[in-house]
């Protein structure tokens, strides 16, 4: 087949396939995602909708029960994910956590919804590295971030739906003898199940399952899947080195695994955990996740500080939502397309710093409002931009299922600083909050930097071929028998994405 014929098929039959992709696998993923973050916003709305006052909490007590179990299990998680399959064990743990939720309409305490809590954090702790790591599986490389973006922005959806939500159930306030407050628990917790129940219909366990493709198309795929994510990324507009040429032997090339041939072991557990992209972009996601959960937790909080009552301060919580919706979806297509990840976020993270100086700073209910506005705006499209690094940069299964998880059971710690960050007595300007919160998003930024520097530097290391070394370490490594993982991004022609 002549080269234009060929280049015209493949851009045609990757138009076909990331369509079908696209169709089947994001609307699932979207729908439990939209359930995680509905379910951190219903405690913030069922806060001034009268659960402190009916469990008889007071100070700070209502923050300490939102304390999850998340980091504790994201690591065995993902681990668990290729056994089960993605497509079986999501749905398992959102079914998991809607039951748990459920309950949490039946509570009449402190110890009860603490005990709650805890649960529901382990239940949903293995979501997101599990749907990012599902994601790496599916994707290449620079296809996927815009897709970690469209359902990160369901997440922004959800705490304009979840406002929304909430304002109608209050009116079943009384019904059944429950306070509306319960019933935000107690019918969300049910959406969250049937949420479950469409995914575990729809999703597909891989690609070669797919039974949507062809088996052409799965073919495809599949070449290009394997090609690109289980071997190496080779910079096209490098040749390979003399040195890969001359030394590298039929044993190392019949040795790449692919991902289904792949087998656990410790040695790729710990190239994750040694990883320094890991803590670098752990550490800047913990400065983001104070921002995101205080924001989704306390904005009703907020904006009932600022003279908004019951419906009403459920309603104002919707705005703020629309604007860092569109901004994720069109910054995750731009990421794609020119293949950064870490620039973008910093130059979206200022827009939310400044947000929080002008929350700081504002005199008037007005100004208060008007930040929320960009706090959203910069802080929820650099979720994306973070969540999609480590999976670009991490080659090899359970290297990539451990360094997706560690982040993110890093970043999750900054949840016990967003519960306490914002505290009734702040009320209403919350001056305390916005300052804790804006320290983190200035480290955030900087670790970021460091980042980008880091990948700029290691790339430059190996385009000059002082990374060769790794090919000679890796064939003992396989010759002695101490590994059977792919060589990865150990490979000296392997880039690591900005």
């Amino acid at each position: 087949m002549p080269s234009q014929e060929i280049v015209d098929y493949e851009r045609k039959m990757t138009k076909r396939v990331l369509w079908k992709l696209d169709c089947h696998v994001l609307p699932p993923l979207a729908l439990l995602w939209l359930a995680n973050f509905i379910d951190r916003s219903n405690v913030g709305n069922a806060r001034i909708a009268g659960l402190e006052t009916d469990t008889h909490l007071h100070g700070n007590q209502f923050n300490t029960v939102l304390a999850g179990a998340y980091m504790l299990v994201e690591m065995p998680s993902n681990w668990i994910l290729k056994k089960l399959g993605a497509n079986r064990w999501l749905p398992i743990i959102v079914c998991a956590w809607g039951i748990v939720t459920t309950l949490t309409g039946l509570v009449h305490n402190l110890g009860g919804i603490l005990a709650i809590r805890i649960v529901l954090g382990a239940c949903e702790g293995g979501l997101l590295p599990g749907m990012i790591l599902y994601l790496s599986t599916i994707y290449k490389r620079h296809e996927l971030q815009l897709r970690v973006g469209i359902f990160y922005a369901s997440a922004s959806l959800s705490g304009a739906f979840g406002g929304l939500l909430a304002t109608a159930i209050l009116k079943m306030d009384g019904i059944g003898g429950l306070a509306g407050w319960r019933w935000i628990f107690i019918l969300e917790g049910i959406c969250t199940i049937l949420f479950c129940l469409v995914a575990a219909i729809y999703l597909p366990a891989d690609i070669a399952s797919a039974r949507f493709l062809t088996t052409e198309e799965r073919e495809f795929a599949a070449q290009g899947t394997d090609g690109e994510k289980n071997s190496v990324d080779i910079n096209e507009k490098e040749k390979p080195s003399e040195f890969h040429r001359e030394n590298a032997s039929e044993d190392l090339i019949s040795s790449r695994v692919t991902q289904e041939e792949e087998q656990f072991e410790w040695k790729e557990v710990m190239r994750g955990v040694l990883d320094v992209q890991t803590w670098l972009t752990g550490f800047a996601y913990f400065g983001l996740i104070v921002s995101l959960y205080s924001y989704s937790l306390f904005l009703p909080t907020i904006v009932a500080g600022l003279g908004y009552t019951g419906s009403a301060a459920q309603l104002h919580t919707v705005p703020p939502y629309v604007p860092a919706v569109v901004l994720t979806v069109f910054i995750a297509f731009l990421s794609d397309r020119f293949r950064w990840r870490g620039p973008f976020i910093l130059i979206c993270l200022p827009i939310a710093i400044v947000g929080y100086i002008v929350a700081i700073t504002a005199e008037t209910d007005t100004g208060r409002y008007a930040a929320v506005f960009l706090m959203a705006t910069g802080v929820y499209p650099s979720g994306p931009s973070i969540l999609s690094i480590l999976p670009n940069n991490s080659n090899g299964h359970y290297k990539r299922a451990t360094t997706t998880a560690l982040q993110l059971a890093i970043a999750n710690c900054g949840g016990f600083v967003a519960t306490f960050a914002y505290t009734p007595d702040q009320a209403p300007k919350y001056i305390r909050g916005h300052t804790i919160v804006l320290c983190f998003l200035i480290l955030a930024w900087i670790l970021i930097a460091a980042n980008v520097c880091y990948c700029l530097w290691e790339n430059k290391a190996r385009a000059d071929g002082r990374r060769q070394h790794n090919l000679i370490q890796y064939q003992e490594l396989w010759n002695s028998g101490r590994t059977s993982a792919p060589i990865g991004d150990r490979h000296p022609d392997f880039r690591f994405t900005l």
